[in-house]
């Protein structure tokens, strides 16, 4: 039987990484909808999805750096 690869979060680590998800989310739901109008709806839609994206990659990057510690331990 393969060995499992088990990571641990902190509670406040779930949640910015949620946080960033939900930022995505909101952008790309901007993006497609028809609520406000087009130009506005255009900007804050790409502003949401690429501040959301631009967020996680570091967010990401210190958790894979925290879990490769981890197991050097």
């Amino acid at each position: 039987m393969p060995e499992l690869n088990v990571k641990s979060l902190s509670l406040p680590e779930i949640a910015i990484f949620a946080a960033t998800r939900g930022v995505i989310g909101l952008g790309a739901g901007l993006l497609l909808a028809d609520k406000f109008r087009q130009p506005n709806r255009k900007t804050l839609g790409w502003s949401l999805l690429l501040s959301g994206i631009a967020s996680t990659v570091p967010i990401a990057m210190h958790l894979r750096k925290k879990n490769a510690a981890a197991a050097m331990v």
